[in-house]
């Protein structure tokens, strides 16, 4: 069936809603990377398995959906059942019998498998009274964990392909971008530049071919919200692309997908085909003169590649190099053309704005910043995940209120939002509203989404010196500022680690820094000191304390620091015994043990095994 008019779309949404509504209950089993890495794929076909066994009125095999990630990732593996929206965490193939006969057979709730509140060991059964959840609004990550990702029915029936329809067939390309501008969506890549502006601009170019490019590279390390996107709700990236393209005037689009995301590109080509198979993309869309061949590329992995110009220069078949940024990728993109490229989660967010209109777009975040931004929740915070906020919510909303707060009521001490190119912020910075301006203007940014929280056992100069590694090893070595200047920024972080570094190190890196932003070609140079700047900002003293003391008071820099057993708190449990790799502990059972320092690699695998924090760190 080929899909041709608005009434066709409405209809068949229509049957379809209808078929599922004969589903009494629906078992909603996470197939995003982690619940994936923990089994999900076993428990999926357990509870198909068991479905063809029982005859349950209302259920079937259709009613166990693989849908995209849950987000609440610390809890894998996630497994929801609806419409009663009860969620169970970290399920077993062993427990799935017993939710079919209680929770889908019937309609009781098993306790123990649901979400518990850590403080108050309360049972919090459904889903949206969770606070990693409650706190949430979500546009770009609206259908995850609600429709199964590799089916384009599940899509429209929730409303998919609606705004793609009434921008081709009721607005025109004008139209679509002066809605897009009214919205003021801005880039969620990193840089933040209005999508609208930028549209416009690629459209006022006299040109015959244009493209439209999604990046889906996402080099960022701990950033995986994209790819959470492309897994679980492919047909949102391919209606925010058909959309961009007719506003433009495309007839081609390119995916960009790194290397790493295999997963991403299987259900983004099933997605395309499913899409092409019913006229919504393709020649002559609903039946229109209006076509779009939408293609994916795999790149390989390189983090210069998130800049625009270089990924297209690796689309087209050349090195991954950035060009110089006086040509315009509006102007001359891809294969020098007038191209616009805009990240996964901004083409996600685009059919929300067309159907709803600019005006609810803006009414969500903040002033200058509209909607809402997804973000990567890692590091030291109790409930890591996949997470989307309005603009302008504070870093201590997320940390505490979605987050949980520390693990283990450790001391907060840092979070980094922008990845490698952003920066850390201190305790004094919880209160920030999260935005573009506002990161930019205390020396961190948005950038994709990552954010990594870090707790009183973070070593900052380590923080810089591992970030600044990472930047070495990608730069692509075009332009000797970023090549040579971040080299060195990593030499020098190195001797201060290691406690070889001298005072006036850190001025000379603060003037290397300088010389790298402006000299650099591309963003990844021009922001590659930022690990350094941002720590040695609001972390001078510990940059000081490697240096003057020789010490690490996070316990962290190896040549810095030396493990101690304490003897009042040692029972002689013989753990870090068992967790000592090169034999350095020694001691009998129930009395206090040893540490050889000459033997011992500083590996901390000791202070992980105590339960009793009984080795102590100099």
């Amino acid at each position: 069936m080929r899909i041709e008019s608005e009434k066709q779309l409405r209809d068949y949404r229509k049957k379809l809603i209808e078929a599922d509504k004969k589903l009494v209950k629906k078992i909603m089993v996470c197939h995003g990377p982690g619940c994936l890495a923990s089994g999900a794929e076993k428990i999926s076909a357990e509870f198909e398995k068991q479905l063809k066994k029982k005859r349950i009125k209302g259920v079937s095999i259709e009613s166990v959906k693989k849908t995209g990630c849950h987000s609440f990732c610390e809890k894998s593996p996630l497994v929801a059942i609806e419409p009663a929206q009860v969620l169970y965490t970290r399920v077993q193939i062993r427990d799935v019998a017993e939710i079919i006969e209680k929770s889908v057979k019937g309609d009781d709730v098993i306790e123990r498998l649901v979400y518990h509140d850590p403080k108050t060991d309360e049972a919090i059964e459904k889903y949206p009274d969770i606070p990693f959840y409650k706190h949430q609004t979500r546009i770009a990550l609206r259908n995850l964990g609600k429709i199964n990702a590799c089916d384009i029915d599940d899509y429209i029936r929730v409303g998919g392909y609606d705004a793609a329809v009434k921008a081709v067939l009721h607005m025109t390309p004008d139209e679509v971008i002066d809605e897009v501008k009214k919205a003021n969506l801005r880039g969620r890549g990193g840089g933040g530049f209005p999508a609208g502006r930028k549209w416009e601009s690629c459209r006022k170019i006299e040109a015959d071919v244009r493209y439209v490019v999604c990046n889906g590279d996402e080099g960022d390390p701990g950033a995986f919200m994209d790819r959470a996107i492309m897994e679980g709700d492919p047909h949102t990236v391919l209606e925010g692309m058909i959309i961009a393209a007719y506003a433009i005037g495309a007839k081609d689009g390119y995916i960009y997908v790194r290397e790493e995301y295999p997963l991403a590109v299987i259900n983004l080509q099933k997605a395309i085909e499913q899409a092409e198979a019913i006229g919504l993309l393709g020649d002559n869309i609903m039946g229109t003169s209006f076509s779009l061949r939408i293609h994916i590329n795999r790149g390989a992995g390189a983090f210069v590649c998130g800049e625009s110009s270089a990924l297209m220069m690796s689309v087209a078949g050349h090195v991954g190099e950035p060009r110089a940024k006086y040509i315009r990728s509006v102007q001359k993109g891809l294969y020098d053309q007038p191209t616009v490229l805009n990240n996964v989660e901004t083409y996600s967010n685009v059919p929300m704005i067309i159907s709803n209109g600019a005006d609810w777009f803006t009414s969500i975040g903040a002033p200058k910043n509209s909607g809402t931004k997804a973000f990567s929740l890692v590091g030291k915070v109790r409930h890591t995940g996949l997470i989307e906020v309005p603009m302008g919510t504070t870093l201590r909303t997320i940390i505490y209120d979605i987050g949980g707060g520390i693990q283990k009521d450790r001391q907060f001490k840092a979070v980094q939002t922008g990845g490698p190119s952003g920066g850390c912020l201190a305790e004094q910075h919880l209160d920030l509203s999260v935005d573009f301006d506002t990161l930019t203007a205390h020396g961190s940014m948005m950038g994709s989404g990552g954010m990594i929280v870090m707790d009183e056992r973070t070593c900052m100069v380590d923080v810089a010196k591992y970030f600044l590694s990472f930047l070495v090893s990608e730069s692509c070595g075009k332009c000797i500022p970023c090549r040579e200047g971040l080299y060195q920024l990593y030499k020098l972080a190195i001797a201060i680690s290691e406690g070889r570094g001298k005072e006036e190190d850190i001025a000379r890196m603060e003037r290397l820094s300088d010389h790298v932003v402006v000299g650099s070609l591309c963003g990844l140079g021009k922001s590659g000191p930022n690990p350094f700047l941002s720590t040695v900002a609001n972390f001078r003293d510990e940059y000081l304390a490697h240096i003057v003391d020789h010490k690490c008071s996070a316990g962290v820099c190896k040549e810095l620091i030396k493990f101690e057993v304490i003897t009042e708190k040692c029972d002689g449990c013989m753990a870090c015994i068992s967790a000592c790799a090169v034999n350095a502990i020694t001691g009998k059972k129930k009395q206090p043990h040893i540490i050889n320092q000459e033997l011992c690699t500083k590996c901390g695998a000791c202070v992980a095994a105590c339960n009793r924090d009984a080795i102590a760190v100099f």
